[in-house]
């Protein structure tokens, strides 16, 4: 009798699980998102590496700015971490290298005046496997890329410059079409047909540039105090990671698309105190794009982003839109943004061909200087209309300062069959807002102690009690 219950048992525990698992979180107070980010503090720890020095100039780098390093890079990381692992040594000087591929237990570090010069000849970056605006593909390696590594970094004072301009990298997306317009579209067309990954062959004369900082499939990874240049793309996108640490950068890249930091389907990852001076959103929290998001199936979870100065770029804080695999909680802290290029302060964007869960997202002393479009935005109709209905819920944003504002304090468009849910205002005051509210569908919407234009903010009468 036992053996013929213990089936049903796992079944029906397993069910509990699921339904355990997909419980929806109502905050009733800022105490209980501060209280998770204490907790996921502890669980976020940086690499430490051995006691160890490998300098590159051992291995025939030459600083003069010229000589191609590749090997000597190459060479050295190999033995750093075929020996158990170190400290991979940059000295003062122009390095010149094509891409860098980092090994576990690796610390590439850069001297106070060393500058990382990366070529602008694609024939200097191999094919690996990788993403592209959220979608799987062969495609040129990052600037710095790692696969399944653990126990990497990248860290010092030193410059790592993509060299990217309106010459090379950035040509590739000018123009409508631009040079990229056919390779992208054929890889949205198999990421539609779920083709192999590993038969999304692109690289030379596809045009799909390289991100910078990319490591994919990797876990305890840092990137610290270093100064990064004209990214061909997104400059820091861990891909699928765990425990990341990302502090203490200035990342400074103005051509198209050079978002700063876009963890993808990544869990536990820290950004802190980093300057953004970017020609795209400065952080994109993203889980991939449509069916290749549904099919990997990996959320971004557990961020926290604290003490970033956002000098210049589109979004402050956005989620998505390559968002299928959905988001959960997300925190952004003690932030300070004014651009007249600023769109928006925290963007949530999604679509129903995207579809995804976009859940807990906590943002609590923001200054602002001024925006264009909206302080809040929750968007579903982000790109075209598909089939997977998405879900935003459980939005809370306390003490956020605007001083001169854009188009709307607080903008919502949504399905009347999936209204935003449980979106809170607290203690917030928005001035030179041209329209207080834009919203549609919304349940759950509480506004506390909020002002816009110096008026207290109201709920619509349509949305009171909804």
């Amino acid at each position: 009798m036992k053996k013929c219950l213990l089936p049903l048992l796992i079944i029906i525990l397993a069910c509990f699980n699921v339904t355990a698992q997909e419980t929806e979180k109502v905050w009733t107070s800022s105490a209980e998102p501060l209280n998770e980010i204490k907790l996921l503090r502890q669980q976020i720890k940086a690499p430490v590496f051995a006691a160890k020095e490998f300098l590159v100039t051992k291995y025939g780098a030459v600083g003069d700015g010229k000589t191609l390093n590749t090997q000597a890079f190459k060479k050295a990381i190999e033995d750093c971490s075929n020996s158990g692992g170190g400290r991979v040594v940059v000295p003062d000087g122009n390095f010149l290298t094509g891409a860098i591929y980092l090994k576990s237990n690796v610390d590439l570090h850069l001297a106070d005046n060393t500058k990382i010069i990366f070529s602008t000849d694609p024939k200097d970056y191999p094919i690996v496997f990788t993403r592209w605006e959220g979608m799987e593909l062969m495609n040129y390696s990052a600037l710095i890329y790692a696969y399944g590594e653990k126990n990497i970094a990248v860290t010092g004072k030193g410059i790592l410059d993509g060299n990217a301009s309106k010459e090379n990298w950035w040509a590739w997306s000018s123009g409508r079409p631009s040079m990229q317009t056919k390779a992208r579209d054929m890889l949205h067309d198999m990421n539609h047909n779920q083709t192999d990954p590993a038969k999304r062959v692109f690289g030379e004369g596809s045009f799909l540039r390289p991100n910078f900082f990319q490591p994919y499939n990797c876990k305890n990874i840092l990137i610290s105090g270093v100064t990064i240049l004209n990214s061909p793309m997104w400059n820091v996108n861990p891909v699928l990671c765990e425990n990341v640490t990302i502090e203490n950068l200035k990342i400074i890249s103005h051509g198209p698309n050079t978002d700063g930091v876009d963890p993808e389907s990544c869990k536990n990852v820290l950004v802190k105190n980093c300057f953004f001076d970017t020609g795209d959103d400065c952080i994109a929290i993203k889980s991939g794009r449509d069916e290749d998001g549904r099919r990997i199936n990996r959320p971004a979870e557990n961020h926290i982003i604290e003490d970033c100065l956002m000098k210049d770029g589109h979004g402050g804080v956005g989620i998505g839109s390559e968002i299928s695999g959905g988001a959960k909680n997300i925190y952004a802290i003690n932030c300070n943004m004014s651009s007249p290029n600023l769109n928006i302060v925290l963007r949530l964007k999604t679509s129903s061909s995207r579809g995804g869960i976009i859940q807990n997202i906590f943002m609590k002393d923001i200054k602002v200087g001024t925006y264009k479009d909206a302080a809040i935005s929750c968007n579903m109709f982000y790109e075209q209309p598909g089939n997977f209905m998405p879900t935003i819920r459980n939005i809370w944003v306390e003490n956020m300062e605007v001083e001169k504002g854009g188009n709307f304090g607080i903008s919502v468009a949504a399905y009347q069959q999936s209204p935003v849910k449980n979106l809170k205002v607290v203690n917030c005051n928005m001035m030179g807002v041209k329209t207080p509210m834009k919203v549609d569908y919304l349940t759950g919407f509480k506004l506390v102690n909020v002002t816009i234009n110096g008026k207290s903010a109201e709920v619509p009468a349509e949305l009171q009690g909804k």
